[in-house]
C-alpha cells in the first residue's frame, strides 16, 4: 500500500508517543520508509534509540545541527519526503503550525515543506475542546492539512473524552488514503449530512437536531481508506472534514440537486437528517404578530425522497445505505424503510432524547441488509464510522 513511498514522521511530546514506534513498524509493514524527527519534549517518552533502530534510519532532533545546516537539511528534509505525518500532535505543535512558528526542527520543517501534512492529534480532552485548540484546528484544516482522529477514550490522566491519539493502524490507512492508497482508491462516494432547515420567512425555518457529526465521520473515514469523496451538507454544527469535496447547501431541495449532480458514484451514504416537509407558503417577509392571537397558516408539501431517488434512479451507485432515526421500533422501522425505499443497508439508531446520540459523540446503531440486522455497541462517531467506511470498502471489493 505504500510502496516506496517516504514518510517524515514527527514524533510529538506526549504519553501517546509510545504509538509512534509501532506507527514506525506498521508502515515498513505496509512498504514505507521513515524519516522520524524526535522533538525535545517526544525525547521525555521515547528514546532516539529505539525510534531510530525500528526505523532503521536517522533520527533528526536539533535544528541546529552544523553538519546537516551546512547542507540545509532542514529543507531537504521537508521537500524529500512524500507525506509528513505528526503523530502525536500536541495541542502546542498544532498552535505552532497554526501560527506558522518555526522555533525547533519540527516546526521548521512543517512550514517549510511543500508536501502534504497528515496530523493525529493527541491530549487532554480539555486541552482539544478549549476554543484556542478548535480555532487552530480550523485555520489548519484551512490551509489543507489532513486529521486523523483524535479517537473518545480513557485517558492517562484519568479523564474520558476526545483526545485520544488515533490507533496506528488507522494512521497507516490515512496515510495511504493521503497519498492516493487504501482499498477505496479509486472510488468515487457521495455522503450527505447534517440537517436541512426549511425556512418559514427569511428569518425562521424549521430543522432538526441533527449535528452532522456522524456524517462528517463516515466521510472523513471514507476518505481515510482512499476514496474520493463528494460531501454534501446541510447547516451542521461541526467543520467539514478536509481532503473532500464539500457541497453545502440549506434545503432538501438543493441537497436533491446537489446529490443528482454529484452522480455517477461507486457508493452513496444517505446520512443527512432531511427534514420530510417543507412550507408551501413560505413568506418573502418576516412574519410579524397582528395581535390578533391568532398563528400564520403554514401550508406543508412533501420534500423530495433523496434515498428512494438514488436507490431507484439510473444513476444507482453500486452500493446505497440509508439511515433510520427511529424513537421505537427501530428495527422494524428501520426494515421497512429498506425494502420501501430499494436501498441495501439501512443504518439505524434510537434517537430518543434518553439515548443522548441526537448532537452527541457517541452512536449505537444497527446495520440492516438483505442477510438481517446486526447491532453494534454503543462507540464513538468515529468509531462507527471507520467501521461502516471498512464494510463499505469490503462490499465494492
Amino acid at each position: 500500500m505504500l510502496a516506496g513511498k517516504r514518510i517524515l514522521l514527527i514524533i510529538g511530546g506526549g504519553i501517546a508517543a509510545y504509538k509512534a514506534l509501532e506507527l514506525i513498524r506498521l508502515i515498513q509493514k505496509a512498504g514505507g520508509m521513515v524519516t522520524p524527527v524526535l522533538t525535545r519534549a517526544g525525547s521525555e517518552f521515547v528514546t532516539a534509540l529505539s525510534v531510530g533502530a525500528l526505523a532503521k534510519s536517522k533520527v533528526h532532533e536539533a535544528l541546529f545541527n552544523l553538519t546537516s545546516e551546512a547542507e540545509m537539511g532542514h529543507i531537504e528534509l521537508s521537500r524529500s519526503a512524500d507525506l509528513l505525518v505528526v503523530a502525536p500532535a500536541t495541542a502546542d505543535l498544532l498552535a505552532k503550525m497554526a501560527g506558522g512558528r518555526a522555533d525547533d526542527l519540527a516546526s521548521t520543517l512543517l512550514l517549510a515543506t511543500d508536501k502534504r501534512v497528515l496530523v493525529a492529534p493527541a491530549m487532554n480532552v480539555r486541552m482539544w475542546q478549549h476554543p484556542a485548540t478548535q480555532r487552530n484546528l480550523g485555520v489548519l484544516r484551512g490551509d489543507g492539512v489532513l486529521f486523523v482522529g483524535p479517537d473518545e477514550g480513557e485517558m492517562a490522566c484519568g479523564e474520558y473524552g476526545p483526545g485520544r491519539m488515533a490507533e496506528p493502524a488507522t494512521i497507516v490507512a490515512a496515510i495511504g488514503a493521503a497519498l492516493g492508497g487504501g482499498p477505496l482508491a479509486g472510488k468515487h462516494v457521495i455522503v450527505t449530512s447534517g440537517p436541512t432547515h426549511e425556512p418559514i420567512d427569511p428569518v425562521r425555518y424549521i430543522a432538526n437536531r441533527s449535528s452532522g457529526a456522524q456524517g462528517t465521520a463516515i466521510a472523513a473515514a471514507l476518505r481515510d481508506l482512499g476514496a474520493r469523496v463528494s460531501f454534501v451538507t446541510g447547516p451542521a454544527t461541526v467543520l467539514a472534514p478536509a481532503g473532500v469535496d464539500v457541497v453545502r447547501v440549506e434545503t432538501a431541495t438543493q441537497m436533491a440537486a446537489a446529490v443528482a449532480a454529484a452522480l455517477p458514484a461507486d457508493a452513496a451514504v444517505m446520512a443527512a437528517a432531511v427534514a420530510d416537509w417543507r412550507v408551501a407558503n413560505a413568506s418573502g417577509e418576516k412574519l410579524k404578530k397582528d395581535g390578533s392571537g391568532k398563528a400564520p397558516a403554514l401550508e406543508f408539501a412533501e420534500n423530495p425522497d433523496i434515498l428512494a431517488s438514488v436507490s431507484n434512479g439510473v444513476k444507482r451507485p453500486r452500493l446505497v445505505v440509508g439511515f433510520a432515526a427511529e424513537t421505537t421500533d427501530v428495527v422494524a422501522h428501520a426494515t421497512a424503510k429498506r425494502a420501501r425505499k430499494g436501498c441495501d443497508w439501512i443504518v439505524a439508531n434510537d434517537v430518543s432524547p434518553a439515548t443522548g446520540i441526537m448532537g452527541g459523540t457517541e452512536n449505537a446503531v444497527t446495520l440492516i441488509s438483505e442477510v438481517g440486522a446486526e447491532s453494534w455497541p454503543r462507540m464513538g462517531k468515529d468509531e462507527v464510522a471507520r467501521r461502516l467506511a471498512a464494510r463499505i470498502a469490503k462490499a465494492l471489493a
